[in-house]
């Protein structure tokens, strides 16, 4: 009698500690605004990238973009994390030579014209530690008009003359970077 307690003993404790452990295995739900990745060129099977960005995408939900990205205010250039742009080769915004290397991109969002900003800050949450000191290069870019609007915040690489368009939308605003070789 006593031989079948302690093994049931035995039993139930090996039991608790399965349960406890497949308890442990909780995964996050999906974010809000989930994390993506933009590069040039964007063909997976071209292995050879010259640029990349990865960034997460906020959605408007019936906001407004000047409620989530105010005018003037640097802007995480979408939610969460700030993005970390690789340059796999030199490049250039403006006149700026940037080396090869990771950076964080932001923005500061105005009526006519936003300031893309490439700095040398890295794993930065948001723009709430943004460092004006750190900026590797700025330039100003117009804001124009798209026909379609886009409830997720979206960037995409385009091939240009002398280097690559890095193009960002949202809502009907759009804006082109220019990066030369």
């Amino acid at each position: 009698m006593k031989t079948q307690s302690i093994f049931l003993t035995i039993a139930m404790a090996f039991v608790m500690l399965i349960s406890l452990n497949t308890n442990a295995q909780d995964f996050a739900k999906m974010d809000k605004s989930p994390m993506d990745a933009a590069s040039f060129p964007s063909s997976y099977k071209e292995a050879n990238k010259l640029i990349k960005i990865v960034y997460s995408r906020p959605q408007l939900n019936d906001r407004s973009i000047s409620e989530l990205a105010p005018n003037g205010k640097v802007w995480r250039t979408g939610a969460n994390e700030a993005p970390e742009l690789t340059l796999y080769t030199p490049m250039a915004l403006g006149k700026t030579k940037i080396p090869t290397g990771t950076y964080t991109f932001y923005v500061i969002p105005g009526e006519k014209e936003w300031t893309a900003i490439i700095s040398k800050d890295l794993n930065v949450w948001g723009s709430y530690f943004y460092n004006e000191s750190n900026d590797v290069a700025r330039i100003e870019v117009p804001v124009t008009k798209g026909d379609e609007s886009l409830e997720a915040f979206s960037i995409a690489f385009e091939e240009a003359n002398e280097g690559v368009h890095m193009h960002l939308g949202w809502g009907n605003m759009r804006l082109v970077v220019p990066f030369t070789k």
